[in-house]
């Protein structure tokens, strides 16, 4: 499962060539930004479920 702030790589690349997308928004929409040129997309949670290949990297929370 996918988490606020975890790398996620999409089924088609963005128009700069690159595939990491970071999660930078959570709830009925999803919010990914682009790793490459920072270009953010809006989606339903449904169309980024369909959209979404894997996830590359789990976000690390650390705990003081």
């Amino acid at each position: 499962m996918y988490d606020k702030f975890d790398i996620v790589e999409m089924k088609k690349p963005h128009a700069c060539q690159t595939n990491r997308w970071q999660i930078v928004r959570m709830g009925m929409d999803i919010r990914i930004r682009c790793e490459n040129c920072q270009h953010i997309v809006t989606m339903t949670r449904r169309d980024f479920e369909k959209k979404m290949k894997k996830i590359i990297e789990k976000h690390q929370e650390v705990n003081l």
